[in-house]
């Protein structure tokens, strides 16, 4: 076993021609590749340097004057503008709902009203109601009640209704009775008892003997025998004159000549054609066609494709070494002619005057800019604070009152001391007083 791994096998016709293809493809696709490669490392590298150098600082710029400049002049503009608003639109609707229209309307309608509700018109509607009713219940209930209490009823119940039970108890019920068994009597003797009579002792025993047993006797003995005796005649005419006939007829002569015209039909019309199908069209397709496609497609383009797409990823490849060999050779020449000075000149020149301008303008100008927004602010609430004293002002001129004092920081009493004897820090030494000169 191993000296037959150790043998070397053959090489396959498909390694050959794979060996074949690969090297040309591979010198065309790295001719074709390497400009590709280095216009595209030339401008990923391009890419790069515009975000590194251009728009990265403009972002963090843009970022940083929204942040530090635009942000505070927008919510400067933003409380400007939200006060000068509620100055012109909102206070004077307020002032005048709170200090004109509910004053008024509280004062001057709601308790007005009532108290006119309360102590005028509630008792004047309690009277009206009571009075109407009284009056409405003397004129339309109480002279209907007695007429209905004291006519209708007594002469409802003992002129008609104790009367006419009487009437029906006593005549009508034993009347009606006797009228209903005499009409029951009647009408049984002249309406059904000769119908009746008629049917039991006439049609039945008329049709039982003189139609029914007849009848009945030719069915049983006449027509059942005839009629079973035709039906044997026709079912052995119609089997041994019709049927035997006709299926010995279908199976000796309908059944060979029809399968002689299908032979013959499919030996003119179909197996021409399959022969041709099976033996001509097929085999050229398969064998003509086919095949060599197939070939064509596994051992050449199956190969050739494979090949070049690996040709392709090495190309690549040794077409990025290149380019990077090319790009770091550029890179130390650009370098050596154009960066060091630019460094140089950066650090020995902008640097100082970069410093210089950030100590010697700017701090000063953002100081400035804070004091003045510190001051703003400050001149803001003591234009809120003038606001909320006249509006309290104008309430107390309208409505009256004490007026109500703002708490504020709790007026504290100098220390008093006993003179220049004892000292206490932050205290105004207070001149001594005896009993005797207080009196």
């Amino acid at each position: 076993m191993s000296m037959e791994k150790a043998q070397p096998r053959p090489p396959e016709p498909e390694g050959c021609l794979t060996a074949f293809i690969r090297i040309p493809v591979r010198i065309v696709v790295l001719v074709v590749v390497v400009p590709v490669r280095m216009v595209w490392d030339v401008l990923v590298v391009c890419a790069r340097a515009v975000e590194r150098a251009l728009l990265r600082p403009l972002g963090r710029a843009l970022a940083w004057i929204g942040t530090q400049l635009l942000a505070p002049l927008f919510r400067g503009v933003a409380t400007v503008a939200l006060w000068l608003g509620k100055a012109l639109f909102v206070w004077p609707w307020v002032a005048l709902w709170r200090y004109v229209l509910v004053p008024v309307g509280r004062y001057g309608v709601a308790i007005p009203s009532v108290w006119l509700y309360r102590e005028v018109l509630t008792p004047l509607g309690q009277g009206l109601v009571w009075l109407l009713r009284r009056v409405g219940v003397a004129l339309f209930v109480w002279p209907w009640v007695a007429l209905w209490r004291y006519v209708l009823v007594p002469v409802g119940r003992y002129g008609v209704a104790i009367p006419s039970v009487w009437l029906y108890r006593e005549v009508l019920t034993p009347l009606g009775q006797g009228l209903v068994w005499l009409l029951r009597r009647v009408g049984m003797a002249l309406f059904v008892w000769p119908w009746v009579a008629l049917w039991r002792y006439v049609l039945v025993p008329v049709a039982r003997y003189g139609i029914g047993g007849p009848v009945v006797w030719a069915y049983r003995w006449v027509l059942a025998p005839l009629g079973r005796g035709l039906d044997f005649l026709a079912v052995g005419l119609w089997r041994y004159g019709i049927a035997i006939p006709s299926v010995w007829l279908y199976r000796a002569v309908l059944t060979p000549l029809g399968h002689a015209l299908v032979q013959l039909g499919r030996a003119l019309f179909v197996w021409p054609w399959v022969g041709l199908w099976r033996y001509v069209v097929v085999p050229v397709v398969r064998y003509g066609i086919v095949a060599p496609l197939v070939w064509l497609y596994r051992r050449v383009l199956v190969p050739l494709g494979r090949e070049i797409a690996d040709a392709f990823r090495v190309c690549w490849r040794i077409a990025g070494y290149i380019s990077r060999a090319a790009g770091r050779a550029l890179k130390w020449v650009a370098w050596n002619l154009a960066g060091r000075p630019v460094r140089w000149f950066y650090r020995s020149v902008c640097t100082p005057v970069g410093h210089w301008v950030r100590d010697q303008v700017w701090a000063p100008a953002k100081r400035a800019a804070v004091e003045a927004g510190r001051a703003a602010r400050a001149a803001l609430a003591s234009a809120r604070e003038t606001v909320r004293r006249a509006r309290q002002d104008a309430w107390h001129a309208l409505v009256g009152g004490p007026r109500v004092t703002e708490p504020g920081e709790p007026v504290v009493a100098s220390t008093r001391t006993l003179g220049s004897t004892t000292t206490a820090s932050g205290a105004a030494p207070a001149p001594e007083i005896s009993l005797r000169k207080r009196g």
